[in-house]
């Protein structure tokens, strides 16, 4: 009987997912980095991906934008081709869990183009849904 309850111990405690603030970082960049690919490919819908789909999405930058549809035409506005997309680069300063399903990115941008390099500050907000890291909130400056 012991040997029975430990064996089933064992195979629980194997099943049991613990947060781990290192594995779901790594996570992140990669959301992040994916990002970045998508960007410099100058594939605004893929840069997308990264983004919840869902009305309550929102993006801050020199206005409010609601909703990833609305955020999505917002970038297809704002960078109509490759050439205003230019390259883009990040820099992450920090991850702070909130819980194990959300987390807040704090970070720096930097846009190389032909006629300038903007730069500016980030803070994402990205929670954990149905498995998959997604930006929530985003204040771009």
């Amino acid at each position: 009987m012991k040997k029975q309850i430990w064996f089933l111990l064992l195979i629980f405690s194997g099943c049991s997912s613990k947060f781990d603030p290192a594995l779901e970082e790594k996570a992140i960049r990669l959301v992040l980095q994916q990002q970045e690919t998508d960007w410099n490919a100058g594939n605004i819908e893929g840069f997308m991906e990264s983004y919840w789909k869902s009305d309550s999405l929102m993006f801050i930058g020199s206005a409010v934008t609601k909703g990833w549809d609305a955020t999505l035409e917002r970038y297809r506005k704002s960078y109509p081709d490759k050439e205003a997309m230019g390259t883009l680069d990040f820099t992450f300063y920090d991850f702070k869990f909130i819980d194990s399903k959300s987390c807040l990115v704090t970070g720096k941008y930097h846009l190389k183009r032909t006629a300038d390099e903007p730069t500016g500050m980030f803070t994402l907000v990205l929670k954990k849904v149905g498995g998959d890291w997604v930006i929530i909130y985003d204040h771009t400056s």
